[in-house]
């Protein structure tokens, strides 16, 4: 018996009679994703009465598929595969409805409890990054009662997921709720953790030691390959990771550095499509400013008169590169891949337009910022050079 999502629920002993698919399943507890596809292509998802199905391409010797639904809410599908020697008779296919029958009441009502430990978990874990302390060390309290937790120290992390402002639809997808909320399920109990929303996400990571970066890259992977299977096309989420704590109480610190990292994801190309906390430099002070702010920040005299006397982007580069070099003409030169001189030839014309002296650690420290801000501030309007 499967899921709805072809995942391994229950299966009984063989005798040499399985084949392929089924071996793939009972081994992986799943099967692979292109497969499921040409399974579910079958059309088996809407159906309401038992049939038949076969591909010798695919390993799938001819079996039973009986729909298991709960007054029409689909919840899985029970196979019975045929052999020659063991054909499946009418009374056998009878006797299959009814056992999916039982099976249906029994696995609504079980999905019934887990969806209200879940709500009650997802709210516990929303007071326990919110602004208010009180309602923090409540949650801590009423994890470690349901012991979700242990009571001793352990590293804990956040893993953000958002939206990407570059995806189509700017309320988010309505898919990764769904799909953060499968994965984090099945994981092993008390390594993860989700609260999702179609726009933003996050997981709480967790374990006797740090996840791995093999493992959280697994993680990342499911997610992103998880919503590119969906009706919503290519996945437009970034990730943010947060810093290691070893306490609960302390997981609000981790929340909040994995959202802005996963902000800086989504906005800085150089991030895109994972930023750690860790790695993001001048960025981990920029991103405490609010979007207006940024906005206004960014939009600096000395920088839109560069942006508008420069209509190759050339100029800008050139003095990002510069100054994330310290000044350094040389390598500067060597990064962008021109000769010296004409680097300086470009710093020339860039103290002209902007009127700053970049000799000057105060002008120098002023473009550099601003330059940094305005890979944060909102695009609007036509793209520039």
């Amino acid at each position: 018996m499967d899921d709805t999502s072809m995942r391994l629920m229950a299966s009984s002993r063989h005798f040499g009679e399985e084949d392929e698919l089924r071996s793939s399943s009972i081994l992986n507890r799943e099967i692979p994703s292109s497969l499921v596809e040409r399974i579910l292509g079958m059309g088996i998802a809407d159906w309401t009465e038992p049939g038949w199905i076969e591909d010798s391409e695919l390993g799938l010797r001819r079996r039973l598929c009986v729909p298991v639904r709960y007054h029409g809410l689909p919840l899985g599908y029970m196979w019975l595969i045929e052999w020659p020697a063991h054909p499946i008779a009418p009374e056998d296919v009878e006797r299959a409805v009814a056992a999916a029958g039982q099976a249906s009441a029994l696995l609504f009502r079980s999905r019934l409890m887990h969806e209200r430990l879940s709500n009650r978990h997802e709210a516990m874990l929303r007071e326990l990054v919110s602004s208010d302390e009180a309602a923090r060390s409540q949650a801590v309290e009423d994890l470690r009662a349901e012991q979700v937790f242990p009571e001793h120290a352990q590293p804990y992390q956040v893993l953000a997921v958002r939206t990407s402002t570059s995806a189509d639809t700017p309320t988010g997808d309505p898919e990764l709720q769904q799909a953060v909320r499968e994965i984090a399920g099945r994981l092993p109990p008390g390594t993860a953790m989700a609260v999702a929303g179609p726009a933003r996400a996050w997981l709480l990571l967790a374990g006797p030691e740090p996840w791995s970066d093999l493992r959280i890259k697994s993680l990342k992977s499911q997610i992103a390959d998880r919503l590119a299977t969906g009706t919503s096309g290519e996945p437009g989420v970034t990730f943010g990771l947060g810093d290691v704590v070893t306490e609960l109480s302390g997981l609000h610190l981790s929340y909040r550095q994995a959202l802005m990292a996963a902000r800086a994801a989504d906005l800085v190309t150089s991030f895109s499509p994972f930023a750690r906390w860790a790695d993001l430099g001048p960025y981990q002070l920029l991103l405490r400013m609010n979007s207006s702010d940024i906005a206004a920040v960014s939009s600096v005299p000395a920088l839109q008169a560069l942006q508008a006397a420069d209509h190759h982007g050339t100029l800008l580069e050139s003095l990002e590169c510069f100054l994330d070099e310290a000044g350094d003409v040389r390598r500067a030169a060597s990064v962008a891949c021109v000769h010296r001189a004409t680097f300086y030839q470009r710093l020339k014309r860039i103290e002209d337009v902007t009127g700053c002296d970049l000799s000057s650690g105060s002008d120098r420290l002023m473009l550099h910022l601003a330059l940094k801000i305005r890979t944060l501030a909102p695009k609007s309007g036509p793209p520039g050079p």
